[in-house]
């Protein structure tokens, strides 16, 4: 999985997964552009931690729900590195559990555009400047398939909608041999479940995967490197679990 030279968008690469995915990246060659929203000190420890691999990383604070910033980071990718070669999109969120007799068209539409919007006009900034070869990967959920839990309908949606999106992406973009995956993560011990899933409902989920425990992010940062490489050549507009075991698809 040689990608020595590679230039390849993290958006949302300051923590968590998407430090893994980053970090996945530049151990096998490839330079890193990273956004982040509000962990400024995560990032830049993130780009120490890139350029130790040997390679270069930028961090760029973003607002992805806005088209010009996410514009703007592109642009900032392609004067630092000349080139780009994929786009990563782990940013997003669950922002607040919410049912739906109690949820705001307000609510509904930040979520909307965190996990939805934002990957399009990411997609779309990036997709005139890859080539043949190039990849992008997707972050959708476990969610996105089984609703997800108490108060996430509109996280679950987006998540779905993802799975959709990437679908109809490859098709469009698989005659010019650029490959567009998804990756759904399961239960992962990040800070999205220490934020918002009870210590409980974590240990029970645990449980009941095949494997009896949770994943970790660096599981899923080796899986998108997978998928970003010519290794997964053959593949495009797959959704891909990585649960442990917990849902079968």
């Amino acid at each position: 999985m040689d990608m020595k030279g590679k230039v390849f968008i993290v958006a949302g690469g300051g923590r968590d997964i998407g430090r893994s995915c980053a970090l996945a990246l530049a151990k096998r060659g490839a330079n890193i552009v990273l956004t982040y929203h509000s962990s400024s000190g995560a990032a830049l420890n993130v780009v120490k931690e890139v350029e130790s691999y040997g390679v270069s990383a930028i961090a760029l604070r973003a607002d992805l729900t806005q088209e010009a910033e996410a514009n703007g980071v592109v642009a900032a990718a392609l004067e630092g590195f000349g080139h780009l070669n994929g786009l990563v999109h782990v940013s997003g969120g669950l922002l607040e559990r919410i049912k739906i007799e109690d949820m705001s068209l307000q609510h509904w539409h930040n979520v909307m555009n965190v996990n939805l919007t934002s990957l399009f006009m990411m997609a779309h900034a990036t997709i005139p400047h890859l080539k043949d070869g190039d990849s992008i990967v997707t972050f959708a959920s476990q969610a996105g398939r089984d609703g997800g839990g108490g108060g996430a309908v509109a996280y679950a949606t987006s998540k779905g909608a993802i799975m959709t999106f990437t679908r109809g992406l490859a098709k469009e973009l698989g005659a010019k041999n650029i490959r567009v995956n998804s990756v759904c993560p399961g239960m992962i011990s990040t800070g999205f479940h220490d934020q918002f899933t009870q210590d409980e409902i974590r240990t029970k989920v645990a449980a009941a995967t095949a494997l009896k425990r949770e994943g970790t992010a660096d599981e899923v940062g080796s899986l998108v490197a997978f998928l970003m490489s010519q290794e997964a050549s053959f593949m495009t507009g797959n959704c891909v679990d990585i649960n442990g075991g917990l849902l079968f698809s």
